[in-house]
């Protein structure tokens, strides 16, 4: 387990106890009295660095998204230069979800601790986080969805994103809760094992996300194999 980071700055104190309170308790929940608290610093501070909470939430993203976007872009046009279509799909995902489980090394506070707000912000449904988080994410979306709308031209464009949505869920799941995958398999897998985490979540997504545009699965064959064309 990595030793928790020092924070160099009240600024960093303040991003800090802001980012644990609301990947525990959501935004909306938090008062700027509760993080100064948390971050032993006056509640002036929070207003004197960030204007407002919704620019304190905005600075916690920005300062985990930049690189994670940057290396999902980076890979990302790695893998739309592989010929083999199921080859390129793989990678497109690995290409997504890399940069994520990469971020858990991150003793800043990425990784599951990130993930987890992300997934408290997106199940809250508040308009600031809304706003933010469509800040973040929205233009490394469009790219990979373009990427897998070139590589599954039977499938629609409306289709590749509801299943792009499932891959979102299952990468917050996996992130956040790993000990389920421990205790329901009564140890023989690991949850916390990242690198096979990464690998089963690419298997099972390439399945879902390559199938037919209608009905079930043809044959039994891998529907990346069935369905991809160059």
């Amino acid at each position: 387990m990595l030793a928790q980071r020092r924070p160099a700055t009240v600024r960093d104190a303040v991003l800090d106890a802001a980012e644990a309170l609301f990947a525990e308790h959501g935004y909306a929940s938090v008062s700027v009295r509760d993080i100064a608290r948390a971050a032993g610093a006056h509640a002036g501070s929070i207003t004197y660095h960030f204007g407002s909470k919704a620019e304190l939430l905005r600075t916690i993203y920005r300062r985990h998204c930049g690189p994670m976007n940057t290396r999902r872009l980076e890979l990302l046009g790695e893998a739309r230069r592989l010929a083999d279509p199921v080859e390129r799909l793989q990678a497109i995902l690995r290409a997504y979800a890399l940069p994520a489980f990469s971020n858990l090394r991150d003793d800043a506070g990425g990784g599951a601790r990130f993930t987890r707000l992300r997934a408290v912000m997106s199940a809250e449904g508040n308009d600031v986080a809304r706003e933010i988080i469509a800040e973040a994410f929205d233009a490394t979306s469009h790219a990979f969805i373009d990427a897998l709308d070139e590589t599954l031209p039977h499938l629609e464009r409306s289709r590749i994103v509801w299943r792009s949505q499932f891959l979102l869920g299952a990468l917050y799941y996996t992130l956040v809760n790993p000990e389920r995958v421990t205790r329901l398999s009564r140890g023989a897998a690991d949850g916390g094992d990242m690198a096979r985490a990464l690998e089963e979540l690419v298997a099972s997504t390439l399945w879902g996300l390559a199938g037919p545009a209608e009905g079930g699965l043809t044959g039994g064959a891998p529907a990346a194999a069935v369905r991809l064309s160059g």
